[in-house]
């Protein structure tokens, strides 16, 4: 946005510009957080459920913020502070969503919007090891995922980005519709459907109907990238979009595999890739990724290096060759399984002398809660999982499938204190559970890290 006026930023975001001192340039990135303001930042007030972030304009401009987009009622304060371009909404979010569209317009690149019960981050975080040595790629940070944090994604891709890689998350029905109609995505990627947000959403059905709003928003002749075989998306399909299915008997397929090298399908293409992680799980989302790179005219090749997010499954070795799985960002039934039966080919191949899971609360599963936790603990024991240590009482539910060791802490401060004294040398540790419960306590305690300092202000 670095070449965008005052006036067609306000135009843009559908603002009133009250102040414009500047000599025409535009900003380089939006925030929301006035401790990250300075120069170069469009500081945008939204009003949260205790506070308005309108009020913290004047700090925002002071530090030297490019301008800022408050509601009318914190204008007059935000034009006295210091000089910058003050821009007035009456939605000052909603301002912020015109823009970031306004600018995945101007930029002109490819838009792939990625969502899925599972797998979506690391999917994403392939695309972006899958794409870049080929095209100038922006994707999604972390978990800049939502209504407020996709478009802060968008405006802050530089001009000349090729293809943007959105996340986009939900818990309940019309929020991918609400983020893809922000981001306007020509290839919509669904990675898997499954029981999550079941508390909101009640069946899986309707999971499927509120991940296939990506498939309702694509234009027409866009492609839709989703799991072969997945029979709660087929209502979903559309004949007008180009449908490309992934996974064993789908467009894009695993042929075989030796060590890191893969030989993989692509709609009768065959390729070869050589990858930089071992996970089963991570291989099937690399179909997801490969199918996507694909709809924009990108075939993976060469050597495939992939960063994980932090807490979607990296792996902790520490002195005492015990090896951590750091998996603790998110839950549910289907990444449980997935993780556990990581943990068993782990364990296997590093020859560990036992394997641990760590598990925390499975979160917004609804009435069905109970069964679902009972079945992670019949996992478990089939995955020969040899200590279980539960964590919240959601997941002491999971004793009642497991028929080994198991240990139980109330919360995630207590699982800190007592899984680092139950460790021997050699053992496997796989450390899971729903965002809520803050099992990264746990990953820290294990790897001796302090505990992080909690934000203020």
């Amino acid at each position: 946005m670095r070449s965008w006026s005052p006036e067609r930023i306000a135009h843009a975001s559908g603002a009133r510009l009250l102040a414009s001192p500047h000599n025409g340039n535009g900003p380089e990135r939006a925030v929301i957080d006035s401790r990250q303001a300075g120069p170069g930042a469009l500081f945008v007030g939204l009003r949260g459920s205790s506070v308005d972030g309108g009020a913290f304009a004047p700090q925002a401009l002071q530090a030297g913020a490019w301008g800022a987009l408050v509601s009318a009622e914190h204008a007059e304060a935000a034009r006295s502070a210091s000089p910058g371009v003050v821009l007035a909404a009456d939605d000052p979010l909603r301002s912020l969503q015109r823009l970031a569209t306004a600018w995945r317009r101007a930029l002109g690149a490819h838009v792939i919007g990625v969502t899925g019960s599972t797998g979506k981050t690391t999917t994403k975080d392939l695309l972006l090891a899958v794409l870049t040595p080929h095209r100038r790629t922006v994707a999604s940070r972390a978990n800049f995922n939502t209504d407020i944090g996709l478009p802060l994604e968008i405006l802050s891709a530089p001009a000349g980005t090729e293809v943007l890689v959105l996340e986009m998350a939900m818990r309940g029905a019309g929020q991918i519709a609400e983020l893809a109609q922000i981001a306007e995505p020509d290839v919509g990627v669904i990675v898997s459907v499954g029981p999550v947000h079941l508390e909101l959403l009640g069946t899986v059905e309707e999971v499927a109907a509120a991940k296939a709003e990506l498939i309702a928003a694509l234009p027409a002749g866009a492609t839709a990238v989703i799991p072969a075989s997945e029979p709660l998306l087929a209502p979903h399909l559309r004949d007008d979009l180009e449908t490309i299915t992934f996974g064993e008997e789908g467009d894009v397929r695993l042929i075989d595999a030796e060590g890191d090298h893969l030989r993989i399908d692509v709609a009768g293409e065959p390729i070869a890739v050589e990858v930089s992680f071992e996970q089963a799980h991570l291989r099937h989302n690399l179909l997801a990724a490969i199918a996507a790179a694909r709809a924009v005219g990108v075939l993976a090749s060469g050597r495939i290096e992939l960063a994980l997010s932090t807490g979607r499954g990296a792996r902790i070795e520490l002195a005492n060759r015990v090896v951590v799985i750091d998996d603790c960002y998110n839950a549910n039934p289907m990444s449980m399984r997935a993780a556990i039966d990581e943990l068993a080919t782990t364990a296997k191949r590093g020859r560990h002398s036992r394997r641990v899971a760590v598990l925390g609360d499975m979160l917004e599963l609804g009435d069905s809660e109970r069964e679902f936790h009972v079945a992670v603990g019949e996992h478990a024991r089939a995955a020969g999982v040899d200590l279980l240590v539960t964590v919240g009482p959601r997941a002491a539910w999971m004793s009642e499938g497991f028929t080994g060791t198991v240990r139980s802490a109330a919360d995630a401060a207590e699982a800190a204190t007592l899984v680092p004294e139950l460790l021997a040398p050699g053992d496997a540790v796989l450390v899971k559970g729903s965002r809520g419960v803050g099992l990264e306590l746990v990953c820290r305690a294990l790897s001796g890290e302090p505990p992080a300092e909690r934000a203020t202000g």
